[in-house]
């Protein structure tokens, strides 16, 4: 089965919740860096723990960012935080949450700021 990427721009997409093992498909299809926008535990027992995504996710030379964000519940410091990871991670970016609305709506946010 194939990872449900929404492409926002040619340096950004999002997806719903991965697992280590979808690391190997994110690399094949060119992305550099991923941010979790997805608090552990959020799911319950059966949801991948973020220290498990993140390890995979380096060993295949990927750099990683842990950004938690509680649905319905963002604040201005993480969008901030989310526009200082797009710029300083390498490209193209991959987030992820529960279904990737939340990681769309931190990219939609981060290019409201002024």
């Amino acid at each position: 089965m194939s990872l449900e990427i929404a492409c926002h721009t040619s340096n950004f997409g999002t997806a719903g919740q991965i697992t280590p093992d979808d690391i190997q498909e994110i690399v094949a299809q060119g992305y550099q860096s991923i941010i979790n926008n997805r608090p552990d535990s959020e799911g319950g027992p059966s949801q991948p723990l973020n220290s498990e995504i993140e390890a995979a996710a380096i060993k295949a030379g990927l750099k990683y960012e842990y950004l938690p964000v509680i649905s319905g519940q963002m604040t201005r410091e993480q969008v901030e935080k989310m526009a200082q990871l797009l710029e300083t991670l390498p490209k193209p970016i991959l987030a992820f949450c529960r279904s990737g609305a939340r990681s769309s709506n931190l990219f939609i946010f981060t290019q409201q700021l002024s």
